[in-house]
């Protein structure tokens, strides 16, 4: 987890500065909210519904050509499952949803495109840190045994609608696809989490 940690931030900030020095465009400051659904994927979860959510977050793109630029967000993201179980200290077991936030800090490629450049894929890794989890059923915490860190990969398609010289409306489809096991002990298969949004937001052009 070490090697991870280290590889990670030593990636992402070779990254943030190689296109942070790039002066050849705009930098976007942005904000954004929307409705999430989120999910696990593990063969031994395999009747863990959708758990709905909301996410919001800051983000700033950085271009660094018409067609490219690295946009990076600071998120605060509601994941989980529906209809799982939990054992207390007595092994009762109890049907509960799973409730886990994260602030997560994706930093990705964007490939902007259109005749006027207003679409845009963008594609890259995220890290997210757990701030809270609970069994929200039965109003247990259980942060206790889940990682503090979560890593994966983050993707989405969007759109931005120019409303006035410096300020452009966002609407964006994004998700998330964790590659970590969430479970600090988990004998059977790995737990990683899931999840899709659709966000509404501004982005401020900076010249």
């Amino acid at each position: 987890m070490k090697k991870i940690l280290t590889t990670t931030a030593l990636v992402l900030t070779t990254l943030t500065t190689t296109f942070a020095q790039q002066k050849k465009g705009d930098v976007e400051l942005g904000f954004h909210a929307g409705y999430s659904y989120a999910n696990v994927s593990s063969g031994s979860l395999v009747n863990a519904d959708n758990k709905s959510g909301l996410n919001a977050g800051i983000a700033a793109d950085f271009y660094f050509s018409n067609r490219w630029s690295l946009k990076t967000k600071l998120i605060f993201d509601q994941k989980g499952w529906g209809d799982g179980f939990f054992s207390n200290d007595n092994n009762n077991n109890f049907k509960t949803d799973y409730r886990l936030n994260y602030i997560t800090l994706p930093i990705m490629a964007n490939w902007h495109f259109g005749k006027k450049r207003n679409w845009y894929l963008n594609f890259g890794p995220y890290v997210g840190y757990l701030a809270g989890a609970k069994a929200s059923d039965i109003s247990v915490d259980v942060k206790d045994y889940f990682h503090n860190t979560d890593f994966g990969i983050a993707a989405g398609i969007g759109t931005k609608i120019r409303l006035s010289d410096n300020i452009k409306l966002l609407l964006e489809y994004d998700e998330q696809a964790g590659l970590t096991d969430i479970f600090k002990t988990n004998p059977g298969s790995a737990v990683r989490n899931g999840r899709g949004s659709l966000n509404v937001g501004f982005n401020f052009i900076l010249k």
